[in-house]
């Protein structure tokens, strides 16, 4: 369904401006008055990595007038694979900053606003207020959740996208979305599509389960087409409407996204009426998981004394490794041995472990402590009351105990 434009035109382009986007301008649907309505827009990217990055560069490009970034993070080595708006010299500089950068180069016509801040419940609404639309480049389940329900609340439109290894994802949720008659177009939210959150430990980040680094292109680019579509009021939107990309089979796929009459946000009966908690909401690691964890975590320092004694022959202990093979080979704590989650999960695992009765401690360790933590579940429930496992995994060890690895 084709929509009215999100934003009224700007009173007149310039000189430089006709120039620049000449290009536009002979596109029948877009013209004088579609370039004038992006120059008007203000357009909210959450996140200046994967997905942020061709993002912002796509907008600054089309020219829409105000880009806002958030971001709190740094630029580090491992994110130039993919995050094309940095690069080496911005090692270390904050992303927001190097975003902003990056964007005066594109187009110096664009106004960057930053917001360089972790998003939350205390500050999502002030922050969305003033743009026309949001632009959701995160990776994590609780911010994508908060972010459909602050702009369900603001009755913004939402432009989604997805990244995981090969596979991609993208749609347009604004269940708040009326007919030119006032009446309700039934469109869909996130939540209509995801009701809950996956179980904590179930779907790996991209940093611990690895992405295409075009891929965000591929992803960013198609939120940037849904964002242009929306403020000026061509061709047909994803609204009600999934893009699946499988870039290994080179296919895409379009689904259908009904609106749910049981939907907590946007149904016939809502119960998340306000923000919520969110991170209690998805969880980072299940309740067994942060139980078994409460008072069997210890620290990498310590893990470096207790191999210290294991060599002496002062301790007896096994350390294993839960990530999988191929982060096993990029680098690893001396002295492990490599069992990956899914063989705790399926009960495997526990053969290769010492008999619970004989003496030996198990010690677990993952990436960052997430995995290890849901494995350390699985070994206290087989009887092993003794085990641990390590908080901050390999990337506390390469950073406090072993630089000279690489990290990823």
């Amino acid at each position: 369904m084709s929509l009215p434009p999100l934003v009224e035109p700007a009173e007149e382009l310039t000189v430089d401006e006709v120039r620049r986007y000449s290009r536009h301008l002979i596109i029948p649907d877009v013209g004088m008055a579609g370039q004038k309505r992006l120059k008007n827009a203000k357009v909210l990217v959450i996140g200046a990595g994967g997905l942020g990055s061709p993002a912002l560069l796509y907008l600054a490009a089309a020219g829409v007038g105000t880009l806002g970034v958030i971001d709190f993070d740094e630029v580090d080595e491992s994110n130039l694979q993919r995050q094309v708006i940095h690069g080496q010299s911005d090692i270390g500089k904050a992303k927001a900053v190097s975003a902003k950068e990056s964007v005066a180069e594109i187009n110096p016509l664009v106004e960057v606003i930053l917001h360089e801040e972790r998003l939350d419940n205390d500050n999502v609404l002030e922050i969305f207020e003033p743009y026309d639309l949001i632009v959701d480049g995160t990776d994590n389940f609780a911010t994508r959740y908060m972010v459909n329900d602050a702009a369900f609340f603001l009755k913004k439109p939402y432009i989604w996208g997805s990244i995981y290894r090969f596979d991609g994802q993208a749609s347009v949720f604004w269940p708040t979305l009326t007919n030119e008659d006032g009446s309700s177009a039934d469109a869909p939210c996130y939540r209509c599509l995801y009701p809950e959150p996956p179980p904590p430990g179930m779907v790996p980040s991209c940093a611990e389960g690895g992405v295409l680094g075009v891929l965000c292109a591929s992803i960013g680019s198609i939120q940037v087409n849904e964002a242009i579509k929306l403020l000026t009021g061509i061709g047909d939107p994803l609204v009600g409407k999934l893009m699946i990309y499988d870039a290994l089979e080179m296919e895409y796929r379009k689904l259908k996204v009904r609106k749910d009459p049981n939907c907590a946000l946007c149904g016939e009966h809502p119960t998340v009426t306000g923000l919520i908690d969110y991170d209690s909401f998805c969880g980072a690691v299940s309740e067994e998981a942060a139980d078994a964890a409460a008072d069997s975590t210890i620290s990498v320092v310590t893990l470096e004394h207790m191999l210290k004694e294991r060599e002496e022959g002062a301790r007896d202990f096994v350390l294993v490794d839960v990530r999988e093979p191929n982060e096993f080979e990029i680098n690893r704590i001396p002295g492990s041995v490599l069992i990956p989650k899914g063989e705790f999960l399926n009960g495997n695992a526990l053969a290769q472990l010492p008999a619970v009765d004989s003496g030996t401690q198990v010690v677990l360790h993952c990436k960052s402590g997430v995995r290890s933590a849901e494995a350390l579940a699985v070994v206290k429930g087989a009887g092993y009351d003794d085990a641990v496992h390590v908080g901050g995994g390999v990337v506390a060890w390469v950073n406090q105990i072993d630089p000279s690895q690489p990290s990823y």
